[in-house]
């Protein structure tokens, strides 16, 4: 709730469930939910391992460290984190430029060295897995090649992979992958390029969709298939959902580029385009859709409201529209928003408190709870509408057998609604009812469960 910052997460009341509806009932608005209508299966929710938040964690004190941990990956007590991402080579997120094969030349790829990832991002990683208990699926993402495979020589500034060092390239995944396999860390899946069109101040590198389809067909996706990787999931695009159908069309209106690829990723910067989303489902309903990197851009935002608006709504919406999982950007970051190493500074859903020795747990948190928390790996989605349009709304069957339902209030006054809830238990034919009094600007989960 945006006013009382003290409730947040907080459990209420029970809700009360009738078989009948009264008069008031039906002159409410309402939220139907049919919990017989099935959508998508979730692979889950959680946020990114980068080498700026793996050393602000690491700087804090052991306590705290740990509490992150429980905090974001825990399954009884936190979010339950089980989908995460990582960076091959550096980001803008990384305190500097590096990659894994750094001699110049090197297409053998003799020199390729992880020894930079072990300082941070792997103890960030194991232990997060180790605080997790289960499985967590990792999506490796390359912000850049290597300078020197590049036709601008560096690795900021956008630039394009050079044509006579895509093979090596593509090893460069498979190496990446076997590295961090014997490290305990299992990779799930790999996007192709992050952003591959923005030329970015920090590490970035340009791809037509055409380069991108011809990459993944003749290089990557045999590289991966010829070391036994076939089972790593390969996702196009990676960047906003503006441009999601035209690019994943080119990708997938190639037959054998597009049997290498598990679907599409995209990110939130810029217009919303939900409709694109759908679309690309519409077009190619048996590729697969997942939300890869979003944040609040400009700072570190400090106790805003806003953030948790704008990650509900996303995360609503991108369900609603047959994304599968749900991916947040840095896991923590210190109280500038950063270490950023060109100074683009972001928030967070958790910062290191300017001292460095606490949590601060900002709105966007509290948001991807509401989520996270109630909705399992597993669950699928359920067919959910609502009469009112500043009431947005989603739903989820557990694999449990629990109806997790998240409705918001957008607007700046008290709303009353009635929830319907059909195909469900006690009586899958029947239609159970019960009346919400949501406060303005405020997020809720109902979490149903039989008996």
């Amino acid at each position: 709730m945006k006013g009382d910052p003290s409730v947040r997460l907080s459990e209420q009341a029970p809700l009360a469930l009738t078989r009948s509806a009264t008069g008031e009932t039906n002159q409410l608005p309402s939220i139907w939910v049919h919990a017989g209508r099935t959508m998508q299966t979730l692979l889950g929710f959680g946020g990114a391992f980068t080498e700026a938040a793996a050393v602000t964690w690491l700087e804090l004190p052991p306590q705290q460290r740990e509490a992150l941990l429980r905090d974001y990956f825990d399954p009884a007590t936190g979010h339950g984190y089980t989908l995460c991402r990582v960076h091959m080579n550096s980001c803008d997120f990384a305190l500097g430029n590096y990659a894994h094969v750094a001699q110049p030349g090197d297409v053998a790829l003799t020199s390729f060295d992880i020894g930079r990832d072990r300082q941070a991002l792997l103890p960030f990683i194991q232990a997060a897995l180790r605080a997790a208990g289960r499985p967590v699926r990792l999506l490796a993402s390359p912000w850049s090649p290597p300078a020197w495979m590049k036709s601008n020589g560096q690795m900021n500034q956008g630039g394009h992979l050079l044509p006579q060092y895509r093979q090596a390239w593509a090893r460069c995944y498979v190496r990446f992958i076997q590295a961090y396999a014997a490290e305990g860390v299992p990779i799930w899946g790999v996007t192709v390029q992050n952003e591959p069109e923005a030329c970015q101040t920090w590490d970035s590198c340009l791809y037509s969709a055409e380069e991108e389809r011809d990459f993944v067909r003749d290089h990557l996706g045999p590289e991966l298939e010829a070391a036994g990787l076939g089972h790593i999931k390969v996702i196009v695009w990676d960047h906003n959902r503006d441009r999601l159908v035209e690019r994943a069309g080119v990708v997938y209106s190639d037959a054998a580029a597009s049997r290498y690829v598990w679907g599409a990723g995209f990110h939130w910067y810029g217009e919303d385009h939900f409709d694109q989303v759908q679309l690309a489902h519409d077009a190619w309903p048996d590729k697969h859709l997942i939300f890869t990197e979003g944040c609040q851009e400009g700072g570190p935002h400090t106790g805003e409201w806003a953030l948790a608006e704008r990650y509900a709504r996303s995360i609503i919406n991108d369900l609603n529209h047959w994304t599968e999982g749900w991916i947040d950007w840095n896991l923590i970051l210190d109280a500038r928003g950063g270490p950023n190493h060109v100074g683009n500074l972001c928030s967070a859903p958790v910062l290191a408190s300017p001292a460095g020795d606490a949590l601060c747990h900002q709105s966007s948190f509290h948001a991807l709870g509401h989520f996270a928390r109630f909705t399992q790996p597993g669950a699928k989605r359920v067919l959910c509408a609502t009469s009112k349009q500043v009431l947005e709304c989603t739903a989820a069957l557990n694999p449990d057998g629990s109806l997790a339902t998240v409705v918001m209030n957008r607007s700046d006054t008290p709303i009353r609604f009635a929830i319907r809830l059909t195909g469900t238990w006690p009586d899958p034919d029947k239609t159970l009812h019960t009346v919400v009094d949501l406060p303005p600007r405020a997020l809720l989960t109902c979490v149903m469960t039989p008996g």
